[in-house]
Parts: structure tokens; sequence; C-alpha cells
């Protein structure tokens, strides 16, 4: 079951392609990191997807159902916080608070109370007066009080000091397995510790979409090491980026690794060498998807 379907969503604005004949497929239960350069075009993706963008072309589908007829219980059971969310900077935290309970029929008053004493949200301050990291608590308070199915996050962690980044990492972890959550963000170490699948967009396309899992065990940089000067073949495997190699060294990185399978190409293209292959993180992972989509460059997508 998907939490989140898309089928060839695209989004125009004039000229611009903002989003592209995108396929994303969000598994319930899971947490998902959408991740991708500045004018991917994640925040026109999620926007289309909470039915603040009419898309172009194509269909979204939030718990089961259109994004564009998103209303009554379905809208009751998501959550959705933006970076740029504005809020009634008149009201204090705990008037912002109250105003939404009536809202939601599962807003859990106990859970409310537990999350601001966790997080120090001072209740009795105007929301005007708080600093970044106290609004983007109050926001998450404010959905995390009646238990969504769904918890849609556009770059909350963005210009937040790593303390306040943890404890809404916490906040969110606390609830795993309770329901699905899509998080876009450029915070990759974060991510990289608690997403258990992960998507990468770039020029409104879909590039890499898979279980976090997956992503560590194809990607790895690989050293070799011979005791003479290499032999340097007219083609190297498509899965080989960033390839470099100097005397009796080479590096690359490999898309598609699989043990077995990955050091007997190796010896077939430069005989009997050292070789070593090291785990990327998801910050290594990402940029070596972004130089991928670089003009003359393997694309992702071929990947």
């Amino acid at each position: 079951m998907y939490s989140i379907e898309t089928d060839a969503l695209t989004k125009r604005f004039r000229r611009v392609e903002a989003v592209r004949d995108l396929n994303l497929q969000v598994a319930e239960g899971s947490i998902y990191a959408l991740m991708g350069p500045n004018g991917a075009g994640k925040t026109t993706l999620i926007k289309m997807l909470m039915n603040l963008l009419r898309p172009t072309s194509g269909l979204a589908l939030m718990l089961g159902g259109a994004s564009s007829q998103l209303r009554g219980e379905r809208l009751e059971a998501i959550g959705y916080v933006s970076e740029n969310q504005k809020m009634p900077d008149w009201m204090s935290v705990g008037e912002f608070l109250r105003y939404w309970r009536p809202f939601y029929p599962t807003w859990d008053r106990a859970l409310e109370d537990r999350l601001a004493t966790r997080f120090g949200l001072p209740r009795k301050q105007k929301l005007k007066h708080l600093s970044r990291g106290l609004r983007m608590k109050t926001s998450l308070v404010s959905i995390l009080a009646y238990h969504p199915k769904l918890i849609v996050l556009d770059e909350p962690l963005s210009g937040l000091d790593p303390l306040v980044r943890d404890e809404l990492m916490e906040g969110l972890l606390g609830l795993a397995g309770e329901t699905t959550v899509l998080i876009s963000s450029h915070d990759l170490a974060e991510i990289d510790s608690f997403a258990s699948h992960v998507g990468y967009m770039d020029l409104g396309r879909l590039r890499l979409s898979e279980p976090m899992a997956s992503v560590r065990e194809r990607f790895r940089s690989v050293e070799i090491r011979s005791e003479k000067a290499l032999v340097l073949p007219e083609n190297l495997p498509a899965e080989w980026l960033q390839f470099s190699a100097q005397g009796t060294t080479a590096q690359w990185i490999e898309t598609g690794f699989d043990s077995s399978r990955s050091l007997t190409r190796v010896r077939e293209v430069f005989g009997t060498v050292q070789t070593k292959a090291c785990a990327m993180t998801l910050r290594e992972v990402f940029l070596t998807l972004a130089k991928a989509n670089r003009p003359g460059e393997t694309k992702v997508g071929a990947l």
C-alpha cells in the first residue's frame, strides 16, 4: 500500500517545466527523504501533493484519493509543515494550539502536553517573539498532536541549529510506525540517520527512488592499486562515475556495486590489483548524483 502516488505528474510555469512526468510511490509507514539541489522541483511537487498548486497534467494521490479532492477526513489525516509557512504572529503558543484542537477529532491533549514540555515551548509567549527553532517546534506539535496518518515536511530543518534539528527528529521518530513521513531537506546528515527510503530529484525529474538500504549497498567509493602502471581501457563501465587514474592507482564511484560481480569486473578490466570499496554517506551520494547530471556526464536516469 502507498500513502502517496503520482503518475506522470507535470507542472509548467509558462516555458519552465518545474516537474516533469514524475512517478513517485511512498510506501505506507515509511520515512521518505526527498533530496535534490535548489530548483530541482521538490517544493513544487509537495505543493501539488497538498493541493496548493494545480498540476498541468498527470495525477497525484494522497491516502488513496486524488490530491485535487483533498478535504474532510483525508485532510484531517495529513500533517503539513513548510519552511516558509506563515503563522498568526499575534497568537501565543498556547492560543495557537488551542485554536487547532477543535478541527481534529483525533487531537491528543496528553500528547500535545508531552511534546510541548519536551520541546520547551513557552505557551504564553507570542509566536512573533519566538526563534525560528521554537516556531518550527510549535508547528510540529500542532501536527503531531492529532496522530496524522501522513506527515509532509518541506525543508523543516533549514537554518536550525544541530540541537534543535535533533529534537525535531526525535519527535518524529517517536511516531515511527504510526505514520508515513515525506520530508524534503538539505540536512543530509540528519536524513541519513533516520530515513527508510530516499528519492533524488533534479531538473523536475525523479532520478532515483529506492530504500535507503539499497542505496547504501549499491553506491561505493572504489580504489585500486597495481604493482605496475595501469593500462586504461577505451570504454569504462557506465556504472563507474568520477573515474580518475594516475600511475598505479585509480579511483571511482560505482553506482551498482555487488561484491562478487564488481570485483570480477575490476579483474577483467585491470588484471590482478588490490581493491578497496568503501561505503558512502548520503551526502557523498548526493554530490555524486548532482555531478552526474551536469552536461557531458553520465545521467543518473541511465543508472
